[in-house]
């Protein structure tokens, strides 16, 4: 007889190894840990001063306010209410968090251009992962998706605080000459803070994609990110059709309210022309054939359509931006 042996059996693990893009999740995070600790940091600050105006910061301004009877009939708005030491703290901390909340996208843009994707290609990073059964690709994916879910959780959630302390003491706001069509409230009051943040992510991906290294990267994508700002901020007053509003030469000019798009004098014809600035001079006036005046504005219940209008442009740039970057990515690793 002779004796067989039987090798033992293997019983399966109830766990299954991560899949690839699980496995780059966890490797971003881990390359990455030092921004995601910023990024926090600045989440912690950002909606610690915005909770401080909403709570104590409020409750003394407003105090103040009643104090110096700034509430009566016929105060003059807003009295001495704007030297007080508690007015001059809220205002300060208020600015500070809503001029944070502004950063987001130009930080993202220096940080993605810079670290995400300059420093990884310009060290070898990028191409030490690709040698690991991870395509190129994959690779950008994972980079763009896990810091866009961070970003856009933070952005969103800064968002909604924001509105609820600026709608809660609009009044204060409105002392310190800001309010709701200012370019810092504007943006951080809706949808446009999360999509200008994502935009700096692509704008800052692909710049690190065109140059490779890390201080090009930086320069590029600021330069980039500043220039788009500025252009998309330009179209805003033309987003939506504006409204008008007009006097006569008794009445003046009208009332300066919302955002403004510009104003001028009417002739008898209906025509808009220059203000010629003859005050009270009539022959002035007479000669101008000046019988009024027009203001081209938006009202505060155009907020929303102005905003979903330029999110969804500020959108539609960042996909086309995250197309080019894939675009540009195959094409140099075919």
């Amino acid at each position: 007889m002779t004796a067989t042996t039987t090798e033992p059996r293997v019983e399966p693990t109830a766990e299954t190894p991560p899949t690839a893009f699980r496995g780059l999740v966890h490797t971003v995070l881990r390359l990455h840990r030092s921004a995601l600790w910023f990024w926090m940091l600045l989440l912690v600050v950002a909606a610690g001063a915005l909770l401080w105006v909403y709570g104590p910061g409020a409750d003394a301004a407003w105090k103040e306010y009643w104090a110096d009877s700034c509430d009566r009939p016929g105060a003059d708005a807003p009295c001495d209410f704007s030297s007080g030491p508690a007015y001059n703290r809220y205002s300060t901390v208020a600015a500070f968090g809503t001029v944070l909340l502004t950063l987001a996208p130009l930080l993202t843009a220096a940080w993605a251009g810079a670290a995400l994707i300059g420093r990884e290609l310009e060290h070898g990073t990028a191409a030490l992962a690709w040698t690991q059964s991870v395509s190129p690709t994959r690779w950008l994916a994972a980079e763009l998706a896990v810091p866009a879910a961070l970003l856009a959780t933070g952005t969103v959630a800064l968002t909604l605080l924001h509105r609820l302390v600026f709608s809660a003491n609009g009044t204060l706001w409105a002392t310190m000459g800001m309010e709701w069509h200012h370019e810092e409230i504007y943006v951080t009051n809706g949808t446009l803070l999360t999509a200008y943040t994502l935009l700096g992510l692509v704008v800052g991906a692909l710049a690190g994609l065109l140059a490779r290294r890390v201080l090009p990267a930086l320069g590029l994508a600021w330069a980039s990110l500043l220039l788009l700002l500025t252009v998309l901020g330009s179209l805003r007053p033309h987003l939506w059709p504006a409204k008008t509003l007009t006097s006569t030469l008794t009445d003046g000019y009208p009332a300066w309210t919302g955002m403004v798009l510009g104003d001028g004098a009417l002739t008898s014809t209906g025509a808009r022309v220059p203000d010629p600035i003859c005050i009270d001079d009539a022959a002035c006036l007479a000669r101008h054939d000046i019988v009024g005046f027009y203001r081209d504005y938006h009202p505060s219940s155009h907020f929303w359509p102005l905003q979903l209008m330029e999110t969804g442009i500020v959108l539609a740039v960042a996909a086309a931006l995250t197309v080019a970057a894939f675009a540009l990515l195959r094409r140099r690793t075919a």
